[in-house]
Order: C-alpha cells, then structure tokens, then sequence
C-alpha cells in the first residue's frame, strides 16, 4: 500500500468517526454475492452489472443505474470504488424517488472522474442551501450543480478510492478518501433510494454499508 493511500484510509477513519456523532449497526445493502435488494433501470441492462468476489462491476453504457428496493434516511453511506480503465463519470443518487427514469429527482454525489464531492441537483424542485445560498433546480428540470470545496482528493486510475456520505435529517456531507469535499443543508429531499450510477467507462464498487445515524 502506497503511502499516501495508507495515510488516507487513517484520515477517513478520524473524520468519519467525528462526523457520525452515534451511530447504529452496520447494514450492509451489497450482499458481496449478488444484487439481491437492487432493480436495474432500465430493465434490460442488469447484464451490464456483474458480481464477482466481492465487487460490482458495471461496463459503463448504456446509461442507467441500479436502484435499491428500499429506500432510506438518516444514514452513514460507505462504499469503495474504482475505474478499471479510462475514468469517466458515475455517481450515487441519495434520496431517489418518483419514476424511473434516465435521471431520476435525486441528489447525486458525483463521481465524475477529477470531481468526486461535487453534489447534482436532479429534477424538478430540488434545492440544497450552501453557506446559506438556496441552490435549486426549475420547472425545466434543470441539473445544478454544487461544487466540491478542495481540490481532487482521488486516487488514480486502477486504485480503490473511499466515499463517506453522511445523510441527517436534511443536510448532506460528502467525504473523498477521508476529506470533507462538500457539505449542505436544508435539503428538500431527505429519504429515498440510493442509486448506483452506470455513465461511461467501467467502473467497480465494493464494501457498500449503510450505518443509521441517531
């Protein structure tokens, strides 16, 4: 392990524990064996996510995602993921409701290549307050963007990268490898599901938890 991943992974496990202020038992949402719990959309493009040894595997196109069945709130989100090959773009939707679709009324915590922290705004009547600025999306359905605070704190290409996302009540904090890069509140969505995005090039995800927050 190089060292800067080493010193990332001390990081994270410092700002997560400050961050969480209680926490419940680990859910584990992501089997290891399977997608048991998750949907497709659109349904034809389950083949495209594959589960082995552990990993989720996604080949990157169609666009779409997978969904899980239930939804949630209040929670400590933790997954890992990397690009296998060129890094594109990907994300995980918080709070996903009404159809699915494409781009579905979520909060995506962006997983761009280079922009992981950034926070979208999808559908119509979604707002976000930041430094207590309302951000918010239109009739017209409009993505805002809300973006990162420091520069990228991603690993390359082939290296294994931690999200921490902390949903309460409604206020959103994004961590990258141990690093606060986004923060908001007042949040207009605050339960759903949480979707895993396929947006580009293959890209894997492992050891998916939830953690309920008190």
């Amino acid at each position: 392990m190089c060292r800067k991943s080493a010193f990332n992974l001390l990081l994270a496990a410092a700002v997560v524990t400050l961050a969480v202020g209680g926490c419940g038992q680990k859910q584990r949402v992501f089997s290891g064996k399977d997608l048991t719990g998750w949907t497709a959309y659109p349904a034809n493009t389950l083949g495209i996510w594959l589960v082995k040894n552990g990993i989720i595997r996604c080949e990157g196109k169609p666009n779409g995602y997978i969904r899980t069945e239930q939804e949630y709130s209040n929670y400590h989100l933790h997954l890992e993921w990397r690009w296998v090959e060129t890094p594109t773009n990907s994300g995980v939707l918080l709070h996903t409701t009404g159809p699915d679709t494409v781009w579905p009324n979520a909060i995506e915590a962006q997983l761009m290549n280079s922009n992981a922290g950034d926070i979208y705004l999808i559908g119509q009547g979604v707002s976000v307050a930041k430094f207590d600025m309302t951000i918010a999306t239109d009739e017209k359905n409009t993505v805002k963007r809300v973006p990162k605070q420091l520069d990228s704190s991603e690993n390359p290409a082939g290296e294994w990268n931690t999200y921490d996302i902390f949903c309460k009540n409604d206020s959103i904090k994004l961590f990258v490898n141990g690093f606060l890069q986004n923060e908001v509140t007042k949040a207009s969505k605050t339960t759903g599901s949480i979707c895993l995005q396929s947006e580009g090039s293959p890209i894997e995800f492992r050891n998916i938890y939830l953690e309920p927050l008190k």
